[in-house]
């Protein structure tokens, strides 16, 4: 089946995937929008222990999609992986760390005797919701916006500047995405307190909360789409690349398949913030977390599609990456497209799983019967 798909049909494939990977992601870091919110929601020791068990139950798919996210990028386009993970490793490895010590920050928060004390754990949390999180939007935000580096005839890569990636947070498009990504973190969080916590004064918290974050969301998700819109991207074509005016705006126009996509994702998502906000309907996650998926992986499509650079080169145009030319080998993609198939009986386990952990609301007085609990 693959086999009939041209080497173009496999890129196309494949970047598909991982801008849902991208999209997938970008809903479950509702649990480092979680952590982040821990001291403002729970107001004693018995509601935060509350709060960080209905995170605990699903912090390791947060991990495991970035991990998933970075794997296929890797498999299915090694150039660019090299380049942005290489390359800006210092902000990569930022975001590593902020990841490694999320790790270990729910299983020793309580464990008795720990050395460094569970408040230090906590703030470990915060980090990890926070600055990790804004971080990623940031690195994330280098696609559209470009970076620091120079590929030869041989394709060696060589950054040419000596902050290696950390730069990216000097320019206002990867902060603002940052910034929204951070806030969308954080919205769905008290959604998903609101639907999974049985407690009256914490859910009545996190619909007061979810005021103040879904205004700070929306702001910079307007802001960032207008900053999208406007600004000036790369193109690919028969003699190299070019720079394009409003390339994104164009893309949307030209590819009405991605912008209808798109609207669909932002009418949902603010359909959750209507009726969780003024009709307080404790299932509007739902309404939320298919929105978040839909949008952010039609914005990742916006971004490989219609031959624009996946990674525009700042120091010289020509090392661009699109595509085309930081793609694995067309045997690597169809046998790596073969597995792709295992795909949808994984998700559908997840959610089996998933919906048995969730068909009943958390408690205080589960939490403190449970022998082994964050």
């Amino acid at each position: 089946m693959f086999e009939k798909l041209s080497l173009d049909a496999l890129e196309h494939y494949w970047w598909f995937i991982i801008a849902l990977l991208a999209g997938l992601f970008s809903f479950i870091i509702f649990v480092q929008g979680g952590q982040v919110l821990l001291n403002t929601l729970a107001k004693n020791e018995e509601e935060k222990d509350l709060l960080v068990n209905a995170l605990g139950r699903k912090w390791e798919l947060s991990f495991t999609s970035l991990t998933v996210f970075g794997g296929a990028l890797f498999a299915a386009f090694p150039l660019f992986y090299s380049v942005s993970f290489g390359g800006a490793y210092y902000a990569w490895m930022a975001i590593l760390f902020c990841f490694v010590i999320l790790a270990v920050s729910y299983e020793y928060r309580k464990k008795p005797n720990n050395f460094l004390g569970q408040k230090v754990y906590e703030a470990f949390l915060y980090i990890n919701g926070s600055i990790g999180i804004i971080l990623i939007g940031i690195a994330l935000g280098t696609l559209f916006s470009g970076g620091y580096f120079v590929r030869d005839s041989f394709n060696a890569v060589h950054w040419t500047n000596k902050w290696y990636g950390l730069e990216a947070i000097l320019n206002p498009f990867n902060v603002v995405l940052g910034l929204t990504l951070f806030f969308l973190a954080r919205v769905n969080a008290n959604l998903y307190f609101i639907k999974m916590i049985d407690e009256a004064n914490i859910v009545k918290r996190a619909f007061k909360e979810l005021k103040i974050d879904a205004a700070l969301f929306l702001l910079f998700f307007l802001i960032m789409l207008a900053l999208l819109l406007t600004m000036r991207g790369v193109s690919e074509t028969a003699n190299g690349f070019v720079i394009e005016p409003y390339k994104f705006l164009h893309n949307f126009l030209q590819e009405p398949i991605l912008l209808g996509a798109f609207l669909i994702g932002v009418l949902l998502v603010v359909w959750a913030l209507v009726v969780a906000i003024f009709k307080k309907n404790q299932n509007a996650i739902f309404y939320s977390g298919f929105g978040t998926v839909i949008t952010v992986t039609s914005l990742f499509l916006l971004l490989g599609y219609n031959h624009t650079a996946i990674y525009p080169s700042l120091s010289d145009l020509q090392s661009s990456l699109s595509l085309h030319n930081a793609s694995s080998s067309r045997y690597t993609l169809v046998v790596m497209s073969y597995v792709s198939l295992l795909v949808p009986f994984v998700l559908g386990y997840i959610y089996l799983v998933w919906k048995s952990m969730d068909k009943e609301k958390l408690t205080i007085q589960e939490i403190e019967a449970d022998s082994h609990h964050y």
